[in-house]
């Protein structure tokens, strides 16, 4: 007996010695980090953090820590950057240094490693480049990225009219609209509004874009070695992901079929030809699982940002009806009724572009960004920040910025207008990231957005389905992407 107590008090001196010495360490690992939350071990700053309101309590930890601060993501490194002068001073004084993706567990296991948005290094640089490049070289000879929206605009336009002025929720409506926009550019063609496996691969991406703002997927990021053996709405969302990247595999088999190298027809030929071209290249990034995700991210981002933020719009017009009235007049004084808008007009209309802008500054798609990493240890400041920390840089709390924004809660179109009634740009207008990992669909998105919603209010009046004051506008917020609020709308021809 004595030598089992012996043995017990031996071990739990042994197993206090290693809590300790396990604190001891993050303390000192702690004391060139900028301050923040305790850290506990395992879960992190997760019981400090409101997972379902992360924007929120990261203004509230900027006010008590300053604009630059340390948290963690279960055992995740994070430093997250507040206000426009920290994200600026990292993400482009020190572009280098923050330029690499910071891969969340989420898209860790989604992605792998692969594509556009979540590679880095090398195969980063080269895919960007790649996709840059051929983007800003379409329309592949026949039709420009213009064009195609106009056109996508008037199916769009005719669907709309085909609802005799009965109320509907326009969601599916503007995402399958968007989505072709994308499909056209990297698939060689539009799909029929009726097409099942069109509706399908929508379906999938509309159910992803609701599963992101559970408690359960959310979670999944702060504790991922847990809920990897758990049941949830996340394993449904793995599915998903899984199910579009294999559409978008036969999708290119069916090009591998039809190829002819002298005239690709889109982004998927054209990345086909630069397999060839690089075949003998051991070191080659262009292989058929670069090219599956790379379409995978540009189809993702390319159909459901543009379309959240439209239904975002939509919504906003039907609470400010006085808005939406004045942009009637400045479409019906430049454009008229017999022609559609074209981006050339866009200069002509100051009102409107300001209203595009207002409603991406108001509505912050994606509040923390997608995040970033540092390539090596990093001086910022007084800090040292280690090599591969993740970067949370806020953009909310840009373009939230009261003093460029005055009562930057309230949806103001004036915020973007000069005492002329012109244009005025900000550099606080950040919505599509700043730095060398800026999106790069951002010319696409702006020729959508203001195409998309000028030739809506071309054709038709707005007509919310309660009253314009009991309509809430702000948006359903959760980690990573914010949503607007379900609702109808009548659509009254002009």
């Amino acid at each position: 007996m004595e030598l089992l107590g012996t043995t017990t008090g031996f071990l739990a001196v042994c197993i206090s010695c290693l809590f300790f010495f396990s604190v001891w360490r993050m303390i000192s690992s702690n004391r060139k980090l900028p301050p923040g939350p305790i850290r506990l071990p395992i879960v992190g700053s997760t019981l400090q953090l409101s997972i379902k309101d992360l924007p929120q309590t990261m203004e509230k930890l900027s006010e008590k820590y300053g604009p630059v601060f340390t948290i963690y993501m279960g055992t995740r490194r994070v430093v997250v950057l507040h206000g426009r002068e920290a994200v600026k001073e990292a993400l482009i004084d020190q572009g280098d240094e923050f330029s690499a993706r910071g891969v969340l567990p989420l898209f860790e296991k989604i992605f792998k490693g692969s594509g556009i948005v979540i590679s880095n290094g090398e195969m980063w640089k080269q895919l960007r480049r790649f996709a840059l490049t051929t983007l800003r070289n379409f329309g592949m000879g026949k039709k420009s990225i213009e064009e195609r929206i106009q056109e996508e605009a008037h199916f769009l336009v005719e669907r709309i009219r085909s609802t005799h002025e009965k109320p509907f929720d326009p969601s599916s409506f503007l995402i399958h609209a968007v989505s072709n926009v994308i499909c056209s550019v990297v698939f060689g063609d539009r799909f029929d509004y009726e097409d099942k496996k069109f509706l399908t691969l929508i379906d999938l991406l509309e159910e992803n874009n609701k599963l992101q703002i559970s408690f359960w997927v959310q979670l999944y990021n702060f504790l991922p070695t847990v809920m990897n053996f758990l049941p949830g709405p996340h394993q449904r969302a793995f599915k998903n992901f899984e199910e579009i990247h294999n559409f978008i595999l036969d999708r290119v088999k069916i090009h591998q079929l039809s190829l002819d190298p002298t005239c690709p027809r889109d982004f998927i030929d054209a990345f086909l030809v630069k397999m060839e071209q690089e075949k003998e290249n051991i070191d080659s990034k262009f292989n058929t699982e670069t090219l599956v995700r790379s379409t995978v991210d540009l189809f993702l981002a390319g159909t459901g940002t543009t379309s959240l933020t439209l239904d975002y719009g939509l919504l906003t017009l039907l609470k400010y009806p006085e808005i939406e009235e004045k942009i009637h007049k400045e479409i019906d004084c430049v454009i008229g009724r017999s022609r559609q808008p074209c981006m050339a007009d866009r200069g002509q209309m100051p009102y409107t572009d300001a209203v595009v802008h207002e409603i991406q500054r108001l509505m912050s798609l994606l509040p923390l960004n997608v995040p970033r990493a540092v390539t090596r240890d990093t001086r910022f400041r007084q800090y040292i920040i280690p090599k591969d920390t993740i970067i949370i840089p806020d953009l909310r709390s840009i373009l939230y910025d009261s003093k460029e924004f005055p009562n930057p809660q309230e949806f103001n179109p004036g915020h973007f207008l000069d005492e002329n009634g012109d244009f005025k740009r900000s550099d606080y207008f950040v919505p599509f990231s700043t730095g060398k990992r800026m999106c790069i669909g951002e010319g696409l998105a702006r020729m959508e957005l203001f195409l998309f919603l000028t030739i809506i209010l071309q054709n038709f009046t707005l007509k919310p389905t309660i009253d314009h004051k009991d309509i809430d506008i702000s948006p359903e917020v959760c980690s990573m992407v914010n949503m607007p609020r379900p609702y109808q709308l009548y659509f009254i021809p002009r």
